[in-house]
């Protein structure tokens, strides 16, 4: 199983991808796309074209996960636009919100703690 936490690096890919991909082929994107190592542990999230689901990738030291969430009804609402980037980061509190087909930056969340320099 994933656990998701705070300090994981967690990229959202912004275009949709053929979700007819397995491991191989999401970590091809993550290396040719959105110029990342796909080992580096990282979450990689992805949608497909319909918006009706999404995929999850990560490397935990010993192989890939690869998780894939599809709506039984309706499409992901929120997704980042084009102009944006190829990439975009989430924290885990926004991946959170987005596995449950909710706005991510519309959310009333705590701040995130940062450590005050001395």
């Amino acid at each position: 199983m994933i656990q998701i936490t705070p300090h994981m690096k967690i990229l959202l890919s912004v275009e949709p991808v053929d979700f007819r991909k397995g491991i191989d082929g999401m970590a091809a994107l993550c290396r040719k796309v959105l110029k990342s190592d796909p080992f580096s542990g990282c979450l990689f999230v992805f949608l497909n074209r319909r918006r009706t689901a999404i995929k999850i990738l990560s490397y935990d030291g010993q192989g890939f996960w690869l998780c894939q969430k599809r709506l039984s009804k309706g499409r992901f609402n929120w997704w980042p636009t084009k102009g944006q980037g190829v990439d975009k980061p989430l924290d885990a509190h926004e991946l959170q919100m987005l596995i449950w087909n909710g706005d991510p930056f519309h959310t009333q969340a705590a701040p995130m703690w940062r450590k005050i320099p001395a």
